[in-house]
C-alpha cells in the first residue's frame, strides 16, 4: 500500500489557514491590508468579543467585479504579482494570494463588493471554504467583508485562543500600528459597539500618534530624518526620560508595511543603551523607505518579518540617526 497521499483541497486550505490565520488579529490584518491595496481612503474595522464571533472590515476602495470576487477565494489567487520577477519588486502589502482562502477555510465569510461604475455589486457567502451563495446585491463602491465564528470547524485551533479581552487587545494594537503606517487613510475602529478611535486621514503622523497614544507620549517626541541614495528614514522617538516596560513601541514600517526585524531592534537598543535604565524600553517609531529590490518580505506566511540585503547599512543608519538626537 502506498504511503504518500495527495491531500484534498479542504485539508490543504486548513493547513494554509494554520500558517496565515493564527488568531482573529491575523484576519483583521489581512483584510485591512487588502483594503489598503485597493486604494481605500476610508476603512472601518469592527469587532465583537475579540473578533472570535464577529469581524467586519468595510472600505471605499476600487472593489471587484463578479469574476474577481469569486477568484479571490481561490488559493494563491492574487492581483499583486504575475511572475517570479515580481517577488523581488513588491510594492503592495498583500501578494501571496492566501488570505481570503485561508480565512474562509476556518470561518463563515460574507463578502459584498462593487466597482465604481457598476450598476450592482456582488454578494458571496462562504463557509468552511465552500461557496454557498453568489448573487447580485446593492452596495456602495468598495468591499465589505464580515467574518463570523472563527475556527468553528477547527475546534483544536479554537481552544488555543485567549480570552476575548486578550484577543481584542491584540487586534487593537495591530489596528493602531496599521493606522500609524498610513496617516493618509482615515481609520475608524469600533470595538464591542463602541468607537475606540478614528484618524483623520490628513497625512499627519503627529496627529495619529497624538490620537492613539495621548499627550504625554506626544509631548516627549523628537523627530529626525536620514537620507542617502539608497533609502529615506524618518524617525519619531521619545526622550530617554520617557520609557516603556516592553518593546511594543519599537515600531518599524518598511515601505508602509509594519514588520519585525532583529537588526532594527538591536540598533534601537544599542543607541539608547547608556541613556535609560535596565529593563526599560524606548519609544521609537521608524518609517523606512527603500528600493523593494533590497528587501525580502516573502520570508514568513504572515508577512511580519523582513530581510535586508545590507543589514549593516540598516543598523548603522538607525543607530546614528538616534544617537545624533542626544548629543
Amino acid at each position: 500500500m502506498n504511503k504518500i497521499n495527495l491531500l484534498d483541497d479542504e485539508l490543504i486550505n486548513k493547513i494554509s489557514a494554520g500558517e496565515v490565520v493564527e488568531r482573529p488579529m491575523s484576519i483583521v490584518k489581512e483584510l485591512v491590508e487588502n483594503s489598503i491595496d485597493a486604494d481605500s481612503k476610508n476603512i472601518t474595522i469592527e469587532i465583537i468579543d475579540g473578533g472570535i464571533p464577529y469581524i467586519k472590515v468595510l472600505d471605499d476602495g476600487c472593489g471587484m467585479n463578479e469574476i474577481d470576487a469569486v477568484l479571490a477565494f481561490g488559493r494563491h489567487a492574487t492581483s499583486k504579482i504575475k511572475s517570479t520577477d515580481d517577488l523581488f519588486n513588491i510594492g503592495t502589502l498583500g501578494f501571496r494570494g492566501e488570505a481570503l482562502a485561508s480565512i474562509a477555510a476556518i470561518s463563515k465569510v460574507l463578502l459584498k463588493t462593487k466597482e465604481e461604475n457598476s450598476l450592482y455589486g456582488t454578494l458571496i457567502n462562504v463557509e468552511g471554504g465552500k461557496i454557498l451563495k453568489k448573487a447580485k446585491c446593492g452596495c456602495e463602491k468598495g468591499c465589505s467583508v464580515e467574518v463570523k465564528d472563527v475556527f468553528y470547524n477547527t475546534p483544536a485551533r479554537r481552544k488555543f485562543l485567549k480570552r476575548p479581552s486578550t484577543e481584542a487587545m491584540y487586534i487593537t494594537d495591530m489596528v493602531a500600528k496599521i493606522a500609524l503606517s498610513r496617516p493618509d487613510i482615515s481609520f475608524k475602529y469600533i470595538k464591542d459597539k463602541r468607537m475606540e478611535f478614528m484618524t483623520s486621514g490628513n497625512n499627519s503622523v503627529n496627529e495619529v500618534i497624538l490620537r492613539l497614544y495621548g499627550d504625554e507620549l506626544y509631548s516627549n517626541l523628537i523627530e529626525t530624518e536620514y537620507n542617502d541614495e539608497y533609502m529615506n528614514i524618518k524617525i519619531f522617538l521619545c526622550k530617554p526620560s520617557y520609557t516603556r516596560g516592553n518593546r511594543n513601541m519599537q515600531i518599524l514600517f518598511v515601505n508602509g508595511r509594519f514588520v519585525k526585524n532583529k537588526i532594527y531592534t538591536t540598533a534601537v537598543e544599542e543607541a539608547y543603551k547608556t541613556l535609560i535604565p535596565v529593563n526599560r524600553y524606548p519609544v521609537v517609531i521608524t518609517y523606512l523607505n527603500i528600493d523593494p529590490k533590497n528587501i525580502d518580505v516573502n520570508v514568513h506566511p504572515t508577512k511580519l518579518e523582513v530581510k535586508f540585503s545590507d543589514e549593516k547599512e540598516i543598523f548603522d543608519s538607525i543607530y546614528k540617526s538616534i544617537k545624533k538626537c542626544f548629543k
